[in-house]
C-alpha cells in the first residue's frame, strides 16, 4: 500500500472523504447503540434517525464514485468493474435471502446489511479482478 506521501491526489481525497463520512456514521450508530435515541425508536423521529444514518452511507458512495471520476483511466475502469461485480453479487445474495425469508421461513436479515455485504464482497473480489478487460 502506498504511503500518504506517495499517494496520488485522487486517492488522498477519497480517504479524507471516506473517513469524514464514516466518522459521522460511527458517531450516530455508537450513540444509538448506547441508548441515546431509545426514546425515539419506533416513532416518526426514529425514521428521521434512520435517514441520518443513511446520509453518510450515501456520502461514502459518492466519495467512491468521485474517486472513479478523478482517478486515471486504469484505476477508474478497475474500480468501476469491481464496483459493478460487488453490487451485482450483493443484490443477488440479498434478494436470494429475501426470497428464502418469504418462501422458506429463513430468519429476517435487516435491509441495512446490504451495505456491509457490498463492501465485504468488494474486498473479496478485488484481489481476483486485476484487469479492466473481460
Amino acid at each position: 500500500m502506498a504511503s500518504w506521501k506517495t499517494m496520488d491526489p485522487a486517492h488522498k481525497r477519497y480517504l479524507i472523504r471516506t473517513n469524514m463520512f464514516m466518522a459521522g456514521y460511527v458517531v450516530v450508530n455508537v450513540a444509538a447503540i448506547t441508548g441515546a435515541f431509545d426514546q425515539i425508536i419506533g416513532t416518526s423521529a426514529g425514521v428521521v434517525l434512520g435517514l441520518c444514518v443513511a446520509a453518510p452511507i450515501a456520502g461514502q458512495l459518492w466519495a467512491t464514485l468521485s474517486l472513479m471520476n478523478e482517478a486515471d483511466e486504469f484505476v477508474r475502469a478497475l474500480t468501476a468493474k469491481r464496483f459493478v461485480i460487488a453490487s451485482g453479487l450483493a443484490m443477488a445474495l440479498f434478494s436470494g435471502w429475501g426470497f428464502a425469508e418469504s418462501y422458506g421461513d429463513a430468519p429476517h436479515a435487516p435491509g441495512w446489511l446490504i451495505y456491509p455485504l457490498f463492501w465485504g464482497l468488494f474486498g473479496l473480489i478485488s484481489p481476483f479482478v486485476k484487469s479492466t478487460g473481460r
